[in-house]
């Protein structure tokens, strides 16, 4: 029997025949991979941020600092957990004694034991730099995205005000502003922190803001005719907000040793506040004879600050396409 070609083979079919072969072709296209030439599935596109999430996941200096951060949260919120002895709690009799059996830090020049200080010092310390980070991630990303967003005379007065807040040294300004407080608590370097810390981040997100406006997609979506609100939480934030996490998470260290500085010069935090800053300051001039005095709470406050360091630079990694 001669071999019909494929228009005589669907005329001698009719609609039934017609019909069968419609839905063979659909079942073959169902079994056919979704990839090229049948290579496999097509990928999805994968976002910037689940981008940055694989590359951290792989990174070990993320991991290590993750980890690190991770502890001295867990003390912060629970010091009682590897520390069961009272901060303040103190013995003349044994100040500057060495390591005896169940105080390995020994004790400082109160008869205080190091160790416990030193884990109860953690919770001041994080939570200045926490609270401080998001006080001025807050405020300098909110005044300068608004800037850089509508431009004209907001954004003038804000270069002009930035400027004059880069002009007043940190350290002066915090002896300055922080010498009338007479309160203990950590509330006070958080809000001196926040007043000189938002131009920083208020330049970094009027930039980014001011990049990321400039995208078809935000003249797509001004031409359509959405709100300013919309373009600006919809399109423009998620997009312009990297740059800024990248800043706020290394400025977050430098936060905790501008808390234990202002503690060393005795403006930040006071006793009875528990703060690396007060412990090294104490520590200072008994650094010859009883060197674990100092020791201690200064590896924490190190150890601290270069893992909240080197955490923000995994994360400038991470988010930076042009470090690929």
């Amino acid at each position: 029997m001669p071999e019909q070609t494929p228009d005589e083979a669907i005329s001698s079919a009719g609609a039934g025949g017609v019909m069968g072969l419609a839905l063979e072709e659909g079942t073959t296209l169902e079994r056919t991979p979704g990839g090229p030439e049948g290579t496999g599935p097509a990928e999805k596109p994968r976002s910037l941020w689940s981008d940055a999430w694989r590359d951290l996941r792989r990174n070990p200096v993320f991991i290590i600092s993750a980890l690190i951060i991770l502890f001295l949260v867990i003390i912060s919120i629970w010091p009682s957990l590897i520390a069961d002895q009272d901060p303040l709690n103190c013995d003349l009799a044994k100040a500057q004694q060495g390591s005896q059996p169940g105080h390995p830090f020994g004790f400082d020049g109160q008869g205080c034991d190091v160790y416990t200080r030193t884990v109860y010092g953690a919770r001041n310390s994080v939570t200045v730099g926490v609270c401080s980070t998001l006080g001025v991630t807050l405020l300098g990303g909110v005044l300068g995205g608004l800037a850089g967003f509508f431009g004209g005379l907001s954004d003038s007065i804000l270069s002009r005000v930035t400027d004059v807040f880069f002009g007043i040294p940190v350290v002066l300004g915090g002896l300055v502003f922080l010498s009338v407080v007479t309160s203990s608590t950590v509330w006070p370097v958080i809000g001196f922190i926040v007043l000189l810390g938002w131009p920083q981040i208020a330049r970094i997100a009027r930039g980014s803001v001011i990049t990321a406006k400039q995208n078809d997609y935000v003249q797509a979506a001004r031409a359509l005719g959405a709100s300013n609100t919309r373009m600006m939480l919809r399109h423009i934030t998620p997009n312009a907000i990297a740059p800024v996490i990248v800043v706020a998470t290394i400025a977050l260290g430098t936060y905790i040793s501008l808390e234990a500085t202002l503690s060393f010069l005795g403006v930040g935090l006071k006793p009875p506040a528990v703060s690396w800053g007060i412990d090294i300051s104490a520590a200072s001039q008994y650094i010859r004879n009883a060197p674990h005095m100092l020791l201690w709470p200064a590896g924490a406050l190190a150890v601290t600050v270069l893992a909240f360091i080197m955490l923000g630079d995994a994360v400038r990694d991470a988010l930076d396409p042009k470090l690929r």
